[in-house]
């Protein structure tokens, strides 16, 4: 609660996402709402599939990278890298002078180096290979963008990954605030990164109905289902007392986490959850749920996701639902399951400095089962000072993040 334990503030953020590579593209594109969903086209040996995505057209790596590291790198993890390397020199992070025993590496992925499973499965199943590619284990362990943020800045205090699916970003940055609290560590890296618009992927959530037929439209009439994207949302996070040591750049505060599971059914979401761990969140930075007035929803553009997030809502908001303005950022990067977390995180920390909320993009219409106050069609300019970034996981695993401009004294 607010006063009487060891406040986290955030003090850098990097980006890769469909836009390309950059906190200020991203959120220049954001804020412009011009979406990244396009027709996307996939292959595994003689079979295709072509379904709308959100995915890096021109992405090279060896622009950002040191070519000789790629080999033991899915994208993923090389997203997370450099994502990981634009937030901490944002964050004026000088690991040299500090204690590297005492930084953390939080991070969340869902699918970790799947694109190169898929790679090596084509070389034996349709090309005949029978050799395997001797990086594989490097490239494809959920682990590597952890571990190679890790070596690339002498990081040796608690370094770890968390996959819990489409809640893995959030996840791992609540961890990562925990341990903060905890006194073990004085500074994190933290978010997700995903590489998962890939052709198994895509036949997989098309077997399930999942996958939309058009593009990503969260809350509307005529929703068709979710999109894939890819990226990495990353974030430097630290102790208030080493952001003011270290005279860092304060964007925000980290104000308070919530977790919790639906346990009741391993593919539908149920209410009772999301709203569980979005009051816990609330409280646990010690404010009233009518101080809340912005959420960036889950959002997935599922009729079932769409239609559960909003019943949590107005089940534990009340009357106040109706002041809370709710937008899903989905719709310009489709779903990039665990660095959704990050890159929402971030997109919440520009909304509360910046007074905008980005809109929902590809809206039809109300549904009357989605009743909320949708920022739709164009952002919303207007003050921010409780904002809530939801994350809901298939299995019914939540986590949710309340953060607020940051102030020198509460209360």
């Amino acid at each position: 609660m607010k006063g009487s334990r060891t406040r986290v503030v955030i003090t850098g953020m990097g980006a890769v996402s469909p836009h390309g590579i950059g906190v200020d593209l991203l959120w220049e594109r954001l804020a412009a709402g011009q979406g990244a969903i396009q027709p996307t086209e996939r292959t595994a040996g003689k079979h295709r599939v072509t379904k709308p995505a959100a995915v890096l057209r021109d992405y090279r790596a060896e622009l950002y990278l040191n070519p000789d590291k790629l080999v033991f790198m899915d994208p993923f993890a090389q997203f997370a890298l450099i994502a990981a390397n634009e937030a901490i020199a944002s964050a004026k992070l000088s690991i040299e002078a500090l204690d590297p025993t005492r930084i953390g590496v939080v991070l969340g992925t869902s699918s970790g180096g799947d694109t190169a499973r898929e790679i090596e499965a084509d070389r034996f199943f349709h090309q005949g290979k029978r050799r395997c590619n001797p990086a594989l284990v490097s490239r494809t362990n959920h682990q590597s963008a952890v571990g190679a943020i890790s070596m690339e800045h002498g990081i040796t205090g608690p370094c770890f990954v968390v996959n819990s699916g489409c809640a893995a970003g959030t996840h791992a940055i609540a961890q990562a605030v925990l341990l903060l609290r905890s006194g073990l560590i004085d500074q994190v890296i933290t978010g997700g990164a995903e590489a998962c618009a890939i052709f198994s992927t895509m036949k997989a959530f098309e077997a399930m109905n999942a996958l939309a037929s058009d593009t990503c439209r969260p809350f509307s009439r005529d929703r068709s289902g979710l999109v894939l994207g890819e990226g990495a949302g990353v974030l430097v996070m630290e102790t208030l007392a080493s952001a003011q040591n270290r005279g860092a750049p304060i964007l925000a505060e980290l104000a308070g986490i919530g977790m919790s599971a639906d346990a009741a059914d391993p593919v539908q979401p149920t209410a009772h959850g999301p709203a569980m761990a979005m009051r816990m969140a609330v409280e646990d930075g010690g404010y009233a749920l009518t101080d809340v007035d912005y959420i960036n929803a889950h959002g997935t553009g599922t009729q079932a996701n769409d239609r559960v997030e909003t019943q949590a809502i107005k089940d534990l908001f009340g009357d106040h639902a109706r002041n809370i303005a709710v937008s899903a950022t989905k719709s310009h990067l489709g779903h990039a399951f665990g660095a959704s977390g990050g890159l929402e995180l971030i997109s919440c920390v520009k909304t509360l400095q910046e007074g905008l909320i980005p809109a929902t993009l590809n809206y039809l219409g109300p549904d009357p089962e989605c009743e909320l106050d949708l920022v739709h069609t164009h952002a919303r300019q207007t003050p921010v000072n409780l904002a809530l970034s939801n994350s809901f996981a298939i299995g019914g695993l939540n986590a949710v993040l309340a953060v607020s401009p940051f102030r020198q004294q509460l209360g």
